[in-house]
């Protein structure tokens, strides 16, 4: 082996430790008892689950894990029905205007969150869906970004296959869910990855939308304990709720990060 690539692979060991070396050290901290975090060294002198009882006995994170599954689950599925069918449209079907509204839609996709953020909120009140999941499900039920995906994903695909299925007979949706889907795996693993994570992960709109403890998301939930008291500055039981809100996102890349980087790699734009 050259020592070019001796070196190269030197550097990207070092790179990929230096990223999981905080996520090691944050699993291990919430694995020992407060008093020793201060000594704590790449390898912990005691394991205890203590953090994470006390966590579990402070805030209701079981009912808030169940609320995050249904608003990410329920988001991501969304997000890849409505997105593909609006991907679909733009790619392959004819219509007048069609280059312009994709346009307008890769053009929201550079509006800040911030810019409507108020206007979603007078409507969430004049709906009364404060304090309930639909006002977290609903307003993320579509996403430029899948529509970008899934279009691209889309014009890969020779125009010979939808018109064999439009001869045997398949409407249009039947065409996208069942005709096409196969051949666009990877985009749909990716989208549903990059939606299920920014949905479990978002804080600032569940703040602002639910008050109600019973429907609180897991981030919110966690945010609140961290910085509002209720952790009493106990670094340990902090990193445990770190700990339990990660996981599910980390498992789920773990499973599907091959098919999310071949899609990333094959997604280049097309006219």
């Amino acid at each position: 082996m050259r020592p070019s690539k001796i070196l190269l692979f030197i550097l990207l060991i070092a790179a990929a430790l230096s990223f999981l070396y905080p996520f090691y050290w944050m699993i291990l901290a919430s694995l020992t008892p407060e008093a020793q975090i201060g000594e704590l060294g790449l390898m912990p002198k005691a394991l205890a689950w203590s953090n994470y009882t006390q966590m579990i006995s402070k805030i209701p994170i079981w009912r808030s894990l169940l609320n995050s599954t249904i608003v990410a689950g329920l988001s991501t599925l969304g997000v890849v029905v409505f997105g593909a069918m609006t991907g679909y449209a733009l790619a392959k079907l004819p219509f007048r205007g069609r280059g312009l509204l994709f346009f307008v839609i890769i053009f929201t996709m550079t509006l800040p969150f911030q810019i409507t953020l108020i206007p979603n909120y007078i409507l969430m009140v004049k709906f009364r869906w404060v304090d309930t999941l639909a006002a977290l499900i609903i307003p993320a039920l579509n996403n430029a970004f899948a529509i970008l995906l899934f279009r691209q994903a889309f014009k890969g695909i020779p125009d010979d296959l939808i018109h064999a299925a439009r001869v045997d007979g398949c409407g249009e949706l039947r065409i996208i869910f069942q005709i096409l889907f196969p051949n666009i795996l990877p985009a749909i693993i990716t989208v549903g990855i990059i939606t299920f994570m920014n949905s479990w992960n978002d804080v600032l709109w569940p703040l602002i939308v639910i008050r109600d403890e019973h429907w609180m998301t897991m981030p919110q939930l966690v945010t609140l304990f961290a910085v509002g008291g209720r952790a009493e500055a106990q670094l340990g039981v902090k990193l445990a709720s770190a700990v339990f809100l990660a996981l599910p996102v980390i498992l789920a890349y773990s499973v599907f990060q091959r098919h999310f980087i071949q899609s990333m790699a094959s997604s280049g734009l097309k006219s």
